[in-house]
């Protein structure tokens, strides 16, 4: 078996973490602080803008990371 890469450390921790329930929480109660917060904010654009740019950036990155995983299993197999 090959030495894991930097990468596929860094892939594998974050892989393990982010399927944790604690995050899935931490993510819940991100949403719903952000949610409440709306009204202070005046629901503007910023206040959109915010966790719209915040969700695109996570999910764009968490395709890659994920992705290093799936070949990585894949390859296992």
């Amino acid at each position: 078996m090959p030495k894991a890469t930097g990468f596929s450390r860094f892939a594998s921790k974050v892989a393990e973490y982010s399927g944790r329930p604690v995050v899935f929480v931490l993510a819940l109660v991100s949403i719903a602080v952000w949610g409440l917060t709306g009204p202070i904010f005046g629901f503007s654009e910023t206040w959109q803008l915010v966790i719209n740019t915040c969700t695109t950036i996570v999910t764009f990155l968490m395709v890659f990371v994920l992705q290093n995983t799936q070949n990585r299993d894949g390859r296992a197999l």
